[in-house]
């Protein structure tokens, strides 16, 4: 039986030249034992990972920024599969623009993911850009309140924060608050439909952590759709 979805990678490489919050390195890591020094007849590679724990594309569990909230370890595994519904802002967003009501057109469906496009990746590549001095698109307030009475799962991002630090960690504190996740710095977002797609996303089950690491991909069905996601 042939699988009906085709899946996508959202998630960006980790290495040490990647944009990440302080702007700074933030992932590295180095051989501890290489082919050459085993003594066995099977040779190893062995490495050391150094890391911050919100690199990359990855999630805020909401002890984050909320105290007594859940830790990474804590959350429900089932909320980490959901039906993805994209607000695509990407043909008008500039570095200060607010994703505000106007923006969403689709229904938002009870335990759904909301990711949100607004093309900043396509400055991954250049770190400084990306990063920006904290300055890039958000999202207001009022829509993360909207969404978290629409009892979504959790949201994403293709930019460091769906908070730009000049206004605030709103959106943070609502849908933290509300015992969902974020993910941000999401990737290759152009290959999700507006609807009828899903995401999962699956963090390192580190114990006490607020922050993680993700593989995030995308199932898109195979029945070929347009930006619309129609038929």
């Amino acid at each position: 039986m042939s699988f009906p979805y085709k899946i996508v990678d959202l998630t960006h490489t980790l290495d040490p030249t990647i944009p990440s919050w302080t702007g700074g390195c933030a992932f590295s890591h180095e051989i501890k034992l290489d082919y050459e020094q085993c003594t066995t007849n099977t040779k190893f590679r062995v490495q050391q990972l150094k890391m911050h724990a919100g690199v990359g594309t990855h999630m805020d569990a909401p002890a984050h920024c909320i105290v007594g909230g859940k830790t990474i370890d804590e959350l429900d595994i089932n909320s980490f599969l959901a039906l993805c519904i994209v607000i695509d802002v990407s043909d008008k967003a500039h570095e200060n623009y607010i994703i505000g009501m106007n923006d969403i057109k689709s229904e938002v469906l009870a335990k759904s993911f909301v990711m949100f496009k607004t093309g900043w990746e396509k400055f991954w590549s250049e770190p400084r850009k990306y990063h920006n001095n904290h300055v890039f698109p958000s999202v207001s307030g009022e829509v993360a309140k909207y969404l978290v009475d629409k009892d979504i799962v959790g949201i994403g991002i293709d930019t460091l924060s769906p908070d730009a630090p000049k206004n605030g960690f709103l959106v943070h504190e609502t849908i933290l608050g509300a015992g969902k996740y974020i993910i941000e710095n999401a990737a290759n977002l152009d290959s999700l439909p507006i609807n009828n797609s899903f995401i999962m996303a699956f963090p390192i089950k580190s114990k006490g952590c607020t922050e993680s690491p993700i593989r995030l991909v995308g199932l898109v069905s195979k029945v070929s759709c347009n930006g619309n996601g129609k038929k």
